[in-house]
C-alpha cells in the first residue's frame, strides 16, 4: 500500500492510516528496522513518542559511547570521524538523523503509541500526536521501544526534592559544591570522577562492600582506583540512602544481601545524583497480550524469528530483555534481531546491517551476532 506523500513534513498533514508494518521506537534499533524493512520493499511507518534517540539524547554533553564506532553504526553506513574514538551522544545523534533523511524513513516523531491490539488479520494502534489521537491499522507490528524508558526509583523520601536527581547533567552543575553519587556501575564512577575533575567534592555511596571493577570499563576502573588511593573521592562502601533532606542524605548500612540495616547515619551534601539504573516500559507488550516473564518483564518470543507469543508482533532491540539486570543486549549485539524478524517477514535477505557488508571486508550483521 501506498502512503500519502515523502516529504518529512507531509507526514504532519497527510498521515497514512494504514501500513503493512508499524515498527514502534527511533532507537538505533528501530531505525535500522525501518530501513532494512524499506529496503525489503515493505510498507513501513516508524512511530516514536518523542525524538528520535531520546535515552541517548538524555546523556550530558560531551558524553562518549564506551564502543567503537564500528559496534554502534546501522544499516551498512559505516561512522566516520576525524579522531576516530568513540562517537559522542551529539555525534551519534546527528548520524541517526542523517540515516532518516538519507533513506527517507517515514517517521512519526512526537507521536506516542498507546495502545497495540490485535484484530482481525492484524493490528489497531491507537497513537496522541501533539494535537488530539489517531487511529492506524497495521498487518504486523515490530516493538523495539528499548529499556531505559524511566530511572528505577528507590523510593525513599526526598526522592523527588530539587537538588536530587537521576540523570548527570554534566560535571558544570556541581563545580564547588560537595555531590553525593549513589551507585556503583559504569555511570556512577563516570559520573563521580567528571564531577571530580570539574571542582567538586565527590563522595560515592554503594550498596555493596567494593566496586566489581572486574565487570567495569577498565579506564573507569583505573581511574577510580588511582582516585580512591589517594583520598580524592570519598567512597562510603556498603551504605544506601533511606531518606534525603535539603541538607542532608540518611544513609543505612547495608546487609549480607545488600539491603539496608536499621544502623544509619547523617552524611551532608548539597547534590545527590542517584545512578541507580533503569526500567523499561513494557506496557504496550502487555496491552497486545504479550506474555511477560519474571520482575525483568521479559516478553515471550520466538529466538529464530523475534516473534512474540502474540502472531504477527515481534520484539526487538534491548526491549527483547524487558528490564534488564544483567545485561546482554545493546546496540551492536541486537543487529541480528533486524536480520530475523526482516527475514521472518519478507523470506528475503535483510541487507547489511551494522556497519557494512562482506563485500566491502568489513563488519556483517551475523559477524556481529558471534561477539
Amino acid at each position: 500500500m501506498e502512503l500519502n506523500g515523502s516529504s518529512h513534513n507531509s507526514q504532519d498533514r497527510y498521515p497514512a492510516r494504514e501500513v503493512e508494518v508499524a515498527v514502534v521506537g527511533g532507537g538505533p534499533i528501530g531505525i535500522e528496522m525501518a530501513i532494512a524493512l524499506q529496503r525489503a520493499g515493505v510498507d513501513t511507518i516508524l512511530f516514536e513518542a518523542r525524538q528520535i534517540g531520546e535515552a541517548i539524547s538524555r546523556w550530558p554533553p560531551a558524553t562518549h559511547f564506551f564502543s567503537s564506532t564500528e559496534h554502534v553504526a546501522l544499516a551498512g553506513v559505516p561512522v566516520h570521524n576525524v579522531d576516530q574514538l568513540p562517537l559522542t551522544g551529539e555525534q551519534y545523534l546527528a548520524y541517526l538523523r542523517t540515516l532518516v533523511e538519507y533513506f527517507g524513513i517515514r517517521l512519526r516523531n512526537y507521536e506516542p503509541v498507546i495502545s497495540v491490539k490485535r484484530e482481525g488479520d492484524g493490528f489497531r494502534l491507537r497513537t496522541r500526536p501533539l494535537r488530539g489521537e489517531r487511529e492506524y491499522r497495521a498487518r504486523r507490528v515490530v516493538l523495539t521501544t528499548g529499556g531505559m524508558a524511566r530511572p528505577r526509583l528507590l523510593g525513599i523520601p526526598g526522592e523527588d526534592l530539587p537538588h536530587v536527581s537521576h540523570y548527570f547533567p554534566g560535571p558544570h552543575a556541581y563545580f564547588r559544591t560537595r555531590l553525593l553519587v549513589v551507585g556503583g556501575r559504569n555511570s556512577a564512577l563516570e559520573s563521580a570522577l567528571r564531577s571530580w575533575r570539574a571542582g567538586a567534592a565527590v563522595t560515592v555511596s554503594y550498596r555493596r562492600p567494593a566496586f566489581d571493577y572486574e565487570n567495569l570499563k577498565p579506564h573507569l576502573a583505573d581511574d577510580m582506583k588511582t582516585r580512591l588511593e589517594n583520598g580524592e573521592i570519598q567512597f562510603l562502601p556498603g551504605t544506601a540512602p533511606v531518606r534525603i533532606t535539603p541538607d542532608y542524605v540518611e544513609l543505612a548500612y547495608t546487609d549480607e544481601r545488600h539491603e539496608p540495616t536499621g544502623e544509619t547515619f547523617r552524611h551532608a551534601t548539597d547534590f545527590v545524583l542517584l545512578n541507580t539504573g533503569f526500567v523499561a516500559d513494557m506496557s504496550l507488550f502487555r496491552d497486545a497480550g504479550v506474555t511477560l516473564e519474571g520482575e525483568q518483564e521479559i516478553p515471550c518470543y520466538n529466538p529464530a524469528t523475534m516473534e512474540t507469543d502474540v502472531p504477527g508482533l515481534h520484539v526487538a532491540g534491548t526491549a527483547a530483555g524487558g528490564t534488564q539486570v544483567k545485561f546482554e543486549f545493546f546496540i551492536s549485539t541486537t543487529h541480528d534481531h533486524v536480520a530475523k524478524v526482516v527475514t521472518h517477514l519478507t523470506g528475503g535477505d535483510p541487507g547489511p546491517l551494522g556497519t557494512v557488508d562482506a563485500r566491502n571486508n568489513a563488519v556483517t550483521w551475523a559477524e556481529v551476532k558471534g561477539n
